[in-house]
């Protein structure tokens, strides 16, 4: 009789599959509530590591950290009002504390921009205020209707950033910078996911915002997801909150603003681009274990040899863990390293102790072969940045494969529930085609100039839709 399989095949059920590695390698649970999701230490490791490396690179903005409130005044809200009319439906209101009966209901934060509004209202007096670049990293809440971890839970993890700029140019520039230089470039080079860089329709953008970039992924089932966000909000925030600042000139104007965010997502987004039927697939400059080192067996000298090698790589800068627990059968070590997607083991037993090798297993490219020990030091790094890349490339050969030019609406509809992405001319789609697409679960999730970069408006020549089925 077959053995069953660890995991659901993706070809068998995409989503079972996707639900069986979360819990399989330990990445999050289930909330007490529903809707909401324990991360576990595995889980929280790559999200510590997507957090110090984006951090640094907002840093490298001249933005700064901060901290706001996660109870918002309702009536921050209702100042703006396409801003309180895209997010009423996923609010989650306290009316009651202490006991009593508030006498202003509060808002759980959906999103920081009204109460980050409302105190850069105060800090700004003058042109000498600004730029003010402000990050924060926190959760939020809004209300799920249809939760998945990850990808759309009530409360998840993120950073936002909101800046204020004397003039449009400066606002439209620096939410540009975000999207390429932060968000496309660290999803390109550490999560090794090909996005697109593109611009939201209107009908996509963010409440509130005058314009809305986005980096969209496909996913190993040909659906596309939101990785980012990078929204120009204009001048709307700052008339709703009278956000002003006295100019060179000496005159009162209102400020320009950005916002932009990524979340706990990008979790879900690498177990989708990546993960397989053995279980995830960790990107080497991501993983917060690069290798792991097993003893096989519980000899002394084996375990010794392990620990030695372990500090050795440590020492050359890789990310270990070591692995000694022989009280636990090898073959369910080695499987459960496996499913957590490490990119290297190296494994040593009693017999590749007296040759003076380690068999390496190498996640991400396959295969298995002895090493010399002594060698392991100088191949492993270049090992990890062979893997690193070919996840990248891999990603990008399946989005190009399953990409298709199409002329009309019909057919773009056909070829995203068929489960690949459709490139049409926006001219020939345009919002009434948009909203036709909307009835078949199908969206255009963003739009692109034909040599893939971000255009400049939404009916600037040449402008390409993107459309598909998304999470």
């Amino acid at each position: 009789m077959a053995k069953a399989p660890v995991l659901t095949p993706q070809a068998e059920d995409f989503p079972r599959w996707y639900q069986d590695l979360i819990n399989k390698a330990e990445l999050a649970d289930n909330g007490p509530v529903r809707g909401t999701m324990v991360i576990r230490p595995y889980g929280y490791g790559l999200w510590e590591r997507m957090q110090q490396d984006m951090d640094r690179r907002i840093k490298e903005t001249g933005t700064q950290n901060a901290y706001f409130p996660l109870l918002i005044p309702q009536s921050y809200l209702t100042r703006e009002a396409e801003h309180v009319e895209g997010f009423a439906p996923e609010l989650a209101v306290v009316t009651h504390g202490g006991g009593k009966e508030l006498e202003e209901p509060v808002v759980i934060r959906p999103t920081s921009e009204t109460i980050i509004n409302e105190y850069f209202s105060k800090w700004i007096q003058s042109h000498r205020d600004l730029p003010l670049l402000i990050n924060q990293w926190a959760n939020v809440v809004r209300w799920e209707m249809r939760p998945r971890l990850f990808l759309r839970t009530s409360e998840f993890l993120w950073q936002e950033g909101h800046t204020a700029h004397a003039t449009y140019e400066d606002a439209r520039d620096f939410a540009a910078n975000i999207h390429r230089n932060v968000y496309e470039a660290f999803m390109r080079d550490v999560l090794a996911i090909d996005v697109v860089p593109g611009r939201k329709t209107a009908k996509e953008r963010f409440a509130g915002a005058i314009n809305t970039l986005t980096l969209e992924a496909m996913m190993g089932d040909g659906k596309a997801l939101q990785m980012g966000t990078s929204h120009e909000l204009g001048q709307n925030f700052a008339k709703a909150f009278n956000t002003t600042y006295l100019s060179r000139e000496s005159r009162q104007e209102l400020v320009w603003q950005t916002s932009w965010g990524s979340t706990t997502r990008m979790i879900g987004a690498l177990v989708m681009s990546h993960g397989d039927d053995n279980g995830l697939r960790v990107p080497p400059r991501l993983a917060h274990i690069q290798v792991v080192v097993m003893a096989i067996k519980g000899d002394e000298a084996v375990v010794a040899k392990v620990r030695e090698i372990g500090d050795r790589l440590a020492a050359a800068g890789l990310r270990v863990h070591i692995d000694d627990r022989t009280d636990t059968p090898f073959g369910r070590r080695a499987v459960d390293w496996e499913l957590k997607g490490v990119p290297v083991r190296v494994e040593i037993g009693p017999r590749d102790l007296e040759n003076g090798t380690a068999m390496v297993a190498r996640r991400i490219a396959g295969g298995k072969s002895p090493v010399r020990i002594e060698e392991l030091e100088a191949l492993l790094p270049k090992a990890l940045e062979e893997d690193q890349e070919l996840l990248l490339t891999q990603s990008r050969e399946r989005r190009e494969s399953r990409t298709s030019d199409v002329a009309t609406p019909a057919e773009a509809a056909e070829v995203a529930v068929g489960g690949g992405w459709a490139r049409i001319p926006w001219a020939d789609l345009g919002p009434q085609g948009e909203a036709k697409l909307g009835e078949q679960s199908v969206s255009v999730r963003c739009l692109v100039a034909e040599d893939g970069s971000v255009p400049v408006a939404d009916d600037a020549p040449g402008t390409v839709a993107i459309v598909a089925r998304s999470y």
